[in-house]
């Protein structure tokens, strides 16, 4: 528990508790400077404030969003003026009315008439008849000008008629009226500053203040009215440069987007045609399979069936066994042919590249198609040598080997030759296979380049589809290589491609047990 002695008690309460009495005498021996200081700032913010919005509402008198923007830009040059004119027009004969001089009040009230002019134009304006302003202001001004003159009094304000020749120009589009404000205007200036050069009240003797301010007003106008119209001008200017900039964008924009969708149209016809071209192919191609796999099965049924019904003898079941083993050949060829395209419409340009060992894989396709080498008696030779290896699909390039051999022995005729290997170029390996058969006409092989489809008999009246070489254009195509083809009528032909050599590589064990074998 804390005791306070009796004498802290009173200073404790003093402290604690405020003293109305003692706030009131703090109160009034403050001195009222700043409170005074800040309502007068208030005060001036509050003019300020006010003077900027009554000087919008004036600017923009008759505003209308169905004007275009130079129109805008003239209509607030000329309220401004206006709004001007008439407060100088009203506040200097006000003053001059004020001052001591021989002047009489009626002199200075018709010294105010100009300013009259300029509050009937913005009465106009706000009512957006602007025609009637422009006309009012131009033909009223200088007239009333004149009159303040004509009436004995000289306020020194005839530099105002150089201000109607500026501005006459900008706002007014109609020439007649323009060449007439301008024509009135210079008039009715050399009249008054030259022909007329005694007046009853002389501004200038009477109160050289007025007499100067009227002259240093005249001129702030002229050259304030200059450097509205150019500064507007030259935003105008500006504003009309930055649209065409625009313009120019959007049109190299719009150009671009006209190319990109020729393009891409140009693109649709051509996937058009290619549709086209391959539902033709494919409508061919199906004909021609129907046709071809009816005589291998009907071989093959015709034979089960008379040895089924007719129990032939071997020598006779021997005798047709030979034809029905062609057309079957000639029907797995095909199937296999089928079969690898179909793979290729639906796998798209999947390539799996792998080391080959091009001597094991041209033997190995040799041996596949001895049975029909041995069938039309021809001489084959193999040239290949050992660990000589490509980057490539084993798959494409052993059915691009197999086709270019079936297609050399369909048209290589009885007893005729075959030369399959290849040869060493350094970084590529070329592949060929040689045939001595009928050879290609030009027609023919200027369709085959353009893998237009194709097909005929063999030498032996083997059929064909034309497949084969499209794949192997296709397959060839998709390992980075393309089908070469050289061909003599009555000599044979050669078809070549060449494949990316990879140095430094040992023959795989399959390949080396292969050929042990």
């Amino acid at each position: 528990m804390v005791l306070h002695s009796p004498d802290s008690f009173p200073i404790l309460c003093a402290a604690n508790y405020p003293n109305p009495f003692m706030e009131s005498l703090n109160a009034s021996d403050t001195p009222p400077v700043k409170y005074r200081s800040s309502v007068l700032t208030e005060t001036l913010e509050t003019v300020r404030v006010r003077s900027a919005q009554l000087f919008l509402q004036v600017k923009f008198l008759g505003y209308s969003n169905a004007m275009d923007e130079y129109e805008q830009r003239k209509l607030r040059i000329f309220n401004q003026i206006n709004f001007f004119q008439l407060i100088a027009g009203l506040l200097i004969p006000l003053i001059g009315m004020t001052l001591p001089g021989s002047i009489p009040i009626s002199a200075w009230l018709i010294s105010c008439w100009p300013a009259a002019v300029s509050l009937v134009a913005l009465v106009f304006n706000y009512f957006r008849h602007h025609q009637a302003a422009l006309y009012g202001y131009f033909l009223l001004y200088p007239l009333f000008t004149s009159f303040v003159y004509l009436n004995g009094i000289s306020p020194g304000i005839e530099l105002h008629f150089i201000l109607f020749v500026i501005l006459a120009v900008f706002f007014l589009h109609d020439l007649g009226y323009m060449l007439f404000a301008i024509g009135f205007s210079i008039i009715s200036f050399y009249i008054l500053s030259v022909v007329l050069d005694r007046f009853t009240y002389e501004v200038e003797r009477e109160n050289k203040v007025i007499y100067l301010l009227n002259k240093a007003i005249s001129l702030i106008f002229i050259f304030y009215g200059l450097y509205l119209v150019k500064k507007e001008n030259t935003i105008y200017q500006f504003n009309i440069l930055t649209k065409q900039k625009h313009l120019a964008e959007k049109n190299t924009e719009i150009e671009q987007q006209k190319e990109e969708i020729s393009a891409k149209a140009q693109q649709l016809e051509k996937q058009k045609e290619e549709l086209a071209d391959l539902n033709t192919f494919k409508t061919k191609l199906f004909s021609i399979i129907s046709h071809d796999l009816k005589s291998p099965m009907y071989a093959l049924r015709n034979l089960f069936q008379n040895m089924h019904q007719y129990d032939l003898p071997a020598d006779e079941v021997k005798e047709m066994v030979p034809d029905v083993l062609k057309d079957l050949n000639y029907t797995t060829s095909l199937m296999e042919n089928l079969l690898q395209w179909a793979k290729s419409q639906m796998q798209a340009d999947v390539v799996y590249a792998q080391d080959i060992d091009m001597g094991y894989l041209i033997k190995d396709v040799s041996n596949l198609l001895r049975l029909q080498l041995e069938a039309k008696k021809i001489y084959t030779q193999v040239v290949v040598e050992d660990d000589v290896f490509v980057s490539a699909d084993k798959d494409m390039i052993h059915l691009v080997l197999r086709n270019l051999l079936s297609n050399a022995i369909k048209f290589t005729p009885e007893k005729g030759q075959i030369e399959i290997g290849f040869n060493d170029l350094g970084s590529f390996v070329e592949i060929y296979v040689q045939d001595s058969g009928v050879g290609i006409s030009g027609e023919a092989l200027a369709k085959i380049r353009q893998q237009i489809f194709y097909t005929t008999t063999g030498t032996s009246s083997e059929t064909g589809t034309g497949l084969g070489l499209m794949l192997c254009n296709e397959f060839l195509s998709k390992n980075g290589s393309s089908l070469q083809i050289e061909s003599t009528v009555g000599r044979g032909s050669t078809f070549s491609f060449t494949l990316q050599k990879l140095e430094g590589h040992r023959m795989h064990p399959q390949a080396e047990t292969a050929e042990a074998e």
